[in-house]
């Protein structure tokens, strides 16, 4: 379940790869903590396993052409080895390349936008304290009229909005925690929120329900609605799925939700699951897609 240990060899791989001297052991435990709850690990390892976690990423099919998450190790030539902490940065909160090319928002920088710089940060620092691989990144595989990325920036302009999440001072720590989780670092509204005929996410819908999803399956309605949603279920409920993949009825998750769970939500500490189930059950009980 645990694909990669980001202590295993740190001697060794401290010495091969390019992390800071001012890098910590305590930076490098919350960067991976916060790139599993990123959900990092599902999208940039290969699941037949040929190549290192991280190194380059499943196919990620979608409704406007198949895309291939990059190779995010270290390594100077075919990975971010040479990435400043700016440039880092500069790629999650705006969607912008080191040569400030526009990122597809396959990338989630829509959600990842939120994030904060001592976060990002720290997950900078453990995927740089991570062996380098060679792996050269492949091709999207894109209609004709999506190959110029020239289309994006009027795309950005429409729907995207650069900006750090803000804590909502009429809320508790652990709504805005389970805010900045779901909206941000785990980026549920990926999946779960449906979008409109261009691919933006329609936030007057958010966790309604989206797809078809990245591997083919569609997200379910997770908003507090009984009948399509996910309104009879218990905190506790949500904390079994999140954290062992079960459901209320005593199935299991599958499709790709289950990835998310072995590679993230698993990981997640019992209050940021907590969290997560105190935000969810406090928004509005849409409509939308079935739970089942």
């Amino acid at each position: 379940m645990f694909r990669c240990s980001g202590f295993v060899l740190l001697a060794g791989l401290l010495a091969a790869s390019p992390v800071s001297a001012d890098t910590t052991e305590e930076q490098l435990a919350r960067g991976e903590y916060l790139v599993h709850a990123a959900g990092c690990i599902t999208c940039h390892s290969d699941p037949s396993d040929k190549i290192p976690p991280f190194a380059g990423g499943r196919e990620l099919e979608t409704p406007f052409g198949t895309f291939y998450p990059p190779n995010i190790t270290p390594n100077a030539e075919t990975g971010i080895g040479n990435w400043t902490d700016r440039e880092f940065l500069t790629a999650f909160w705006d969607g912008l390349s080191p040569g400030q090319e526009d990122y597809y928002p396959a990338f989630p920088y829509t959600s990842y936008t939120g994030l904060s710089a001592e976060d990002l940060l720290a997950i900078k620092a453990y995927l740089f304290s991570l062996a380098p691989v060679h792996q050269p990144n492949r091709e999207h595989l894109l209609p004709w009229y999506l190959s110029e990325r020239a289309l994006i920036r009027p795309w950005k302009a429409l729907f995207f909005r650069s900006g750090r999440y803000e804590p909502d001072a009429q809320r508790t720590d652990e709504w805005n925690r389970g805010a900045y989780l779901v909206r941000h670092l785990a980026h549920c509204g990926e999946c779960h929120t449906p979008r409109n005929l261009l691919g933006a996410s329609r936030y007057d819908q958010q966790l309604a329900g989206g797809g078809p999803g990245p591997y083919g399956d569609s997200a379910p309605n997770i908003t507090p609605n009984r009948e399509h949603g996910i309104g009879d279920w218990s905190k506790r409920d949500l904390d079994y799925l999140l954290e062992f993949g079960m459901l209320p009825d005593g199935d299991f998750a599958g499709d790709s939700m289950s990835d998310v769970i072995e590679d993230s939500t698993s990981h997640l500490t019992p209050e940021d699951r907590r969290a997560i189930a105190v935000y969810i059950g406090s928004l509005p009980p849409l409509g939308g897609r079935g739970s089942n």
